[in-house]
């Protein structure tokens, strides 16, 4: 099997090096694109990538969770070279801390882009997978988007969440709830395996315990060896893949980034001392990922 070649779009310096990689600098576009931006603005971000990018290549790094709406263009791109419709349909599988399927009404953001590739018509479905964020209780119901959840073409994988507020709105067979992480992972690990499709795996990091490796977003449970598993389930499926969740300082120029930064908790302002820990627990992550991605790619 062809081993493809690791793309790192570096927005934000934060992915180390990895071996054969293909690294796009991207530096001066990131307070324009980090956390969210207009959709004018986003599609010249993503014209310059394509115009870089090659036709074939392994995962794509995206840095920072701040970054995960970049997933949006790269699945749209895969669906296009690779031929998906209607008929003949993409899986999206994402392991998230978070729905990523939040209003945002002046563009697309890093919790927002989910809803985007949910109802492209060549998309089966899109699962979000490792959920323990309070985003899906019924505090936060008004905030998400309802037509994918309705329609059937989302589904959450949560753990530890009250979601009953979704069968009041006739979206409960939308919402997979577990006691357990280790439940969750072992239902999906079998969906997977008995229903092989190809698939476009995203993996935010923040979905993994604080233990495992330390993002600047709250995290999930999800152990390493979990994670490690349910890529094994889509062995001969992964047409295409990307891992967000690196963790880099910086400060918004942007007064609406700010906001909207601080009121959904996340810390971007870490001291070099402790950035510099993290990071190398997140690049020996990365290595392994990317590893571990390749060999369950689709032929």
């Amino acid at each position: 099997m062809m081993q493809l070649q690791p793309v790192v779009l570096d927005v934000d310096g934060s992915v180390g090096p990895l071996n054969n990689e293909l690294r796009l600098p991207l530096l001066e576009w990131q307070e324009l694109v980090r956390f969210g931006c207009g959709l004018r603005s986003f599609k010249r971000f993503t014209d310059a990538i394509h115009t870089h990018l090659p036709p074939l290549h392994g995962t794509a790094l995206m840095g920072s969770g701040d970054f995960h709406h970049l997933s949006w263009p790269l699945i749209e791109r895969s669906i296009g070279h690779n031929g998906y419709t209607p008929t003949n349909p993409l899986r999206v599988v994402v392991l998230d801390n978070h729905p990523d399927n939040m209003r945002f009404p002046w563009g697309v953001h890093c919790g927002s882009w989910v809803r985007r590739v949910a109802m492209h018509p060549a998309v089966s479905q899109v699962h979000v997978a490792g959920i323990t964020s309070q985003d899906i209780g019924s505090g936060h119901a008004w905030e998400n988007y309802l037509r994918p959840l309705r329609a059937g073409k989302l589904t959450y994988w949560s753990c530890g969440v009250d979601t009953r507020w979704a069968q009041r709105i006739g979206a409960g067979k939308a919402f997979r709830s577990f006691s357990t992480i280790a439940e969750l992972v072992q239902a999906l690990s079998r969906h997977l395996s008995e229903w092989p499709q190809d698939t476009y795996l995203s993996i935010d990091k923040d979905v993994f315990a604080p233990e495992v490796v330390r993002t600047n977003w709250d995290q999930g449970q999800m152990l390493e060896k979990q994670a490690m598993g349910l890529i094994d389930a889509l062995r001969g499926q992964i047409i295409g893949s990307d891992i967000t969740g690196d963790v880099s300082s910086w400060h918004y120029g942007t007064w609406w980034k700010r906001l909207m930064s601080a009121s959904d908790g996340q810390d971007t302002q870490i001291d070099a001392q402790t950035l510099a820990a993290w990071q190398a627990g997140q690049h020996g992550l990365n290595q392994r990922l990317v590893k571990r991605i390749a060999a369950s790619n689709a032929s």
